[in-house]
């Protein structure tokens, strides 16, 4: 999806130059009000790797009593590994919030989930780029919801049709990346099935929904993804910012095999690094921070790396909407318009924990931070189906009986009304 963009990107400054942006909206929190949320918003429809029809849904932040009628939008694809994840992950509820608070729309969507042959006999590199294309497919799908809603709609969210970016975390970021530069049918590896398998029909824009209108995005935001070729990568492709750690053990830092769960390799993908130098080289503009030493998705658990994360994130979207240098740096946290800095509170994963993992009879639920807010545990199997359901208890310690599950790889999620997060473990 070539722009033919055209950046000394080269040159990068501190500060802002807002010609083109009213006071300090899209640099500070100018709508420091909770954003105004419009949840579960069909965006489409596809086949699941099942064979079993999934609507798809998304979430929408708003900025709180803002009256602007063409605001840029952000959208935001969670990780999970293609076997997990939501669009009420903690961290991508956190990114839309904040972004809202900066004027900004924001889009949390979900796509499809599940991967051929799990358990048994476990997935392959065509399986593995099967669930990436279901959720590239999807990806573009809501990028033409949100295009075809100005047109047909009335622009329900009030959004620019000329300023939509894509960002993603971890499985996310494949989805962003693939989103970007897998953009010729030559490109699609020859091994996967368009054809025979479900819901893969439809060549690179797929047939999750809204045909007819542009899946193209201005930039895109990769937080921890990874790209199936960087050769796919060409001069007047779409800039981007990466965020990787260098001891990263999900997704690889530089280009490496991916594996699953630590039990099925996958394919070779390029990482971060990997991909910030084949940029460079094609002269598309780009930015990248590296998180030393840090492992997945640092700030999806750690404030210090969340902060980091969305600061950059904010320098890089005002070069594109507001017209000034591209800065790639660090300028300080980002504060309300009366100069007072904001934290959000939230239940973070880093304060919970399973153990022991594998479990054989009983997993036990460990809370270093005891909430008010009513929480849901839901435990899920490799295939996404829910087979267990329980209130979390106002209790450091809860213990789970999980006696009657089979032996497997299983996923629990803690959900409120307004996030969620999730994590693994090995029933044996």
């Amino acid at each position: 999806m070539k722009k033919f963009y055209i950046l000394f990107f080269s040159a990068l400054f501190f500060g802002k130059i807002s010609a083109q942006c009213p006071g300090e909206r899209y640099f500070n929190y100018v709508f420091p009000g909770n954003p105004i949320v419009t949840s579960n918003v069909n965006y489409g429809s596809n086949t699941k790797s099942t064979g079993a029809i999934q609507q798809l849904m998304l979430d929408v932040y708003e900025p709180n009593g803002d009256t602007a009628t063409n605001r840029p939008l952000v959208i935001i694809a969670h990780g999970g590994s293609f076997i997990g994840g939501s669009k009420t992950d903690a961290d991508v509820v956190s990114f839309c919030k904040d972004l809202a608070k900066l004027g900004y729309v924001a889009a949390s969507i979900e796509y499809r989930l599940g991967m051929t042959n799990l358990p048994i006999p476990g997935p392959d590199s065509s399986d593995a780029t099967e669930a990436v294309m279901r959720g590239l497919h999807d990806g573009r799908a809501a990028v033409r919801y949100f295009r075809k809603n100005v047109d047909v709609g009335n622009n329900t969210f009030k959004i620019d049709p000329n300023n939509i970016f894509f960002a993603g975390v971890s499985a996310g970021g494949f989805i962003a990346l693939q989103l970007a530069y897998l953009d010729e049918i030559s490109e699609i590896p020859s091994y996967i099935d368009t054809i025979g398998q479900p819901g893969l029909t439809g060549g690179l824009e797929g047939n999750s929904g809204n045909p007819g209108y542009s899946s193209d995005v201005k930039a895109i935001i990769n937080m921890c993804g990874a790209i199936g070729d960087t050769a796919w990568m060409k001069p007047g492709d779409e800039p981007l910012i990466n965020f990787h750690g260098t001891n990263d053990g999900t997704v690889p830092y530089g280009s490496a095999q991916i594996t699953l769960l630590g039990l099925y390799p996958l394919l070779q993908v390029d990482g971060s690094f990997t991909i910030n130098a084949q940029a460079i080289a094609m002269g598309i503009p780009t930015c990248f921070e590296i998180y030393e030493g840090q492992g997945h998705v640092p700030a999806s658990s750690n404030a210090f790396y969340y902060d980091t994360t969305l600061v950059k994130m904010r320098n890089f979207l005002h070069h594109f909407v507001c017209g000034d240098a591209l800065n790639c740096n660090y300028n300080g946290s980002i504060v309300n318009a009366q100069g007072a800095g904001i934290v959000e509170q939230g239940f973070e994963a880093s304060n919970w924990s399973l153990f022991p993992n594998p479990a054989h009879h009983t997993l036990s639920l460990y809370s270093s931070q005891i909430t008010t807010t009513p929480l849901q545990l839901s435990i899920f199997n490799l295939m996404g189906q829910e087979v267990y359901t329980a209130p979390v208890k106002q209790v450091s310690n809860q213990s789970i009986d999980i006696s009657t599950l089979a032996p497997g790889f299983y996923t629990l999620r803690i959900n409120s009304e307004q996030q969620s997060f999730s994590k693994s473990f090995m029933k044996q």
